[in-house]
C-alpha cells in the first residue's frame, strides 16, 4: 500500500555512499550544501560504503533499516540520496522508509526552480523537471494507473497515467519551441554584436566562486550574488569599456557543478550558448576552496560537454582576500596573460584583470578629432549611437569639433559609407 505524501517537507535525512564501482565519487560535504541551498534542515547523514547498488533500494537491507529509523525517530519528511537513483528505486526507497525521496537530480533541479527568476530561466528549468518527471510517473499514486470513470468515459478508455504522459510530452513540446524561439532572438543579438566587431567575454566556473560578485564588481551592476550554490542562473549581459581596447560585451551564465545532469545541460543550451559563442572565457576559480583543482577538472569536462573548450580561456583566481595574497598577472611562456589573481569583494587585482582582457581581446582602436558642419547631422547621430564621442564643443561659425575614440573596424565602415565625402 501506496503512502500519502506531504505536500513539502524540510527536515530531511541525507544519504551517501562510497560506491567502489565508481572512479569519481561526489563530494559529501558538497551535498549538504546543496540541500541547505535548497532550503532543507539536514537532520541526519547516513554514510556508508558498498561494492555496487541495490538494484531495487540502491543501499542494502541493513542500511535501509537505519535510514528508516533515522526517519521515524528525527520526524524527517524527505530523504535525499547524494546519487542519481532509477525511477524504481526512488519508488521501492519511497514504499518502504513511507516518506519522500529525492536524488541529486531531483534536488538540483529543485534549487534551479526556486532560482529562476526570468521567463526564459523558468522555461528551462520546468523543461528539465518535465523531462525528469517523464521516466518517473509510476511512482506513489495508485489513482494514476485507474482508468477514468464517469459518464461517457466507462469502458476501454485512457488511463490517467496514459493521460498524465501524453499532456506531459505536449507540454515539453510547447516549452521546447518556446525556447527554440528564444535561442533564435539570441542569435539574433549576437549577429549583431559580430556585426559591430565587439568581443564577448563569458564569465564561467564551478558554482559559487565569486562570479555574480566580480561581475557586479566590474559592470557596476547589480546581479543577484549570495554565498550559495547556484545563486545566478539567468545569463546577465553589460556592455563594458575597456580604456586601452574598446567596449566588450560581458556575460554572466551559470555556475557548473560535478556530475551536472545531462538534462540539465540539455535544457539551459541557450544560456550556455552565451558561453559556447564568447571569443574569450573568464574562467573564475576559488582560489581558497580545499577542491581548487577539483572544480577545475568539473568546469571543463562540462565546457567539452558543450563544446565550448577550445574558446581561448583567462582563469581567474578569486577570493586572495581569504588567503593574504597580493594580485598579479601569470603569463605563458610566450608572454600572454594567463592567470590573474585578485578579489572580487575588494576590488584588489580588478584593474590588472581588465588590463589582460584588453591584451587578449581588444581590438584596434582609433582616435581622431572631427569637424562637422551642420549639415553632416548623420554621421554626427552614428557617431553617438557608436558611443564614439567623447568630447564636443561648438564654435561660432556654426561647426561642430567632436573628439572621438571607436575601433578600427567601426572607423572604417563609417568612412567607406555615404559620409566619408562630408569629412
Amino acid at each position: 500500500m501506496f503512502f500519502d505524501r506531504p505536500d513539502s517537507g524540510e527536515r530531511a535525512v541525507l544519504v551517501h555512499l562510497n560506491l567502489y564501482s565508481e572512479s569519481e565519487r561526489e563530494d559529501p560535504r558538497e551535498f549538504e550544501e546543496l540541500v541547505l541551498s535548497a532550503g532543507g534542515d539536514p537532520v541526519a547523514y547516513v554514510m556508508g560504503q558498498r561494492e555496487t547498488p541495490h538494484p531495487r533500494t540502491f543501499v542494502g537491507a541493513g542500511k535501509l533499516e537505519e535510514i528508516a529509523h533515522e526517519v521515524r525517530t528525527r520526524e524527517a519528511e524527505v530523504v535525499m540520496f547524494n546519487h542519481a537513483l532509477s525511477p524504481s528505486q526512488e519508488r521501492n526507497l519511497e514504499q518502504e522508509l513511507k516518506c519522500r525521496v529525492l536524488d541529486r537530480t531531483g534536488l538540483i533541479l529543485d534549487i534551479f526552480a526556486q532560482r529562476a527568476r526570468t521567463h526564459e530561466g523558468k522555461l528551462q528549468v520546468e523543461l528539465a523537471q518535465l523531462q525528469h518527471m517523464s521516466t518517473r510517473l509510476v511512482r506513489g499514486w495508485t489513482h494514476l494507473e485507474r482508468q477514468k470513470g464517469g459518464i461517457g468515459l466507462r469502458g476501454p478508455g485512457e488511463t490517467q497515467l496514459e493521460t498524465d504522459r501524453r499532456l506531459l510530452r505536449a507540454r515539453i513540446k510547447s516549452i521546447t519551441a518556446r525556447l527554440e524561439k528564444v535561442r533564435r532572438q539570441r542569435d539574433q543579438g549576437r549577429r549583431s554584436r559580430r556585426r559591430a566587431e565587439i568581443p564577448t567575454v563569458s564569465l564561467v566556473g564551478y558554482t559559487n566562486a565569486g562570479k555574480s560578485t566580480l561581475f557586479n564588481r566590474l559592470t557596476e551592476s547589480d546581479v543577484y550574488a549570495a554565498d550559495q550554490l547556484f545563486a545566478t542562473l539567468d545569463p546577465t549581459l553589460r556592455r563594458l569599456e575597456l580604456e586601452h581596447a574598446g567596449p566588450i560585451i560581458l556575460a554572466d551564465t551559470v555556475g557548473f557543478i560535478s556530475h551536472l545532469p545531462h538534462k540539465l545541460v540539455e535544457a539551459f543550451k541557450a544560456t550556455l550558448e552565451e558561453t559556447l559563442n564568447a571569443d574569450l572565457l573568464l574562467h573564475v576559480i576559488d582560489a581558497a576552496s580545499e577542491e581548487r583543482d577539483e572544480a577545475v577538472f568539473q568546469v571543463q569536462e562540462v565546457l567539452a560537454e558543450i563544446g565550448a573548450d577550445k574558446i581561448p580561456q583567462l582563469k581567474v583566481y578569486n577570493k586572495i582576500d581569504l588567503l593574504e595574497q597580493a594580485p598579479r598577472i601569470d603569463r605563458s611562456p610566450d608572454g600572454k596573460p594567463e592567470r590573474v589573481w585578485l578579489s572580487a569583494v575588494t576590488g584588489e587585482g580588478q584593474a590588472l584583470l581588465l588590463d589582460a582582457v584588453a591584451e587578449l581581446v581588444g581590438t584596434d582602436m582609433v582616435s581622431e578629432e572631427l569637424t562637422l558642419s551642420p549639415s553632416q547631422g548623420k554621421l554626427r547621430a552614428a557617431l553617438y549611437q557608436l558611443g564614439a564621442v567623447e568630447q564636443e564643443r561648438h564654435s561660432e561659425d556654426g561647426l561642430a569639433h567632436i573628439s572621438v575614440r571607436l575601433p578600427r573596424a567601426d572607423w572604417d565602415r563609417l568612412m567607406s559609407s555615404e559620409h566619408r565625402a562630408s569629412v
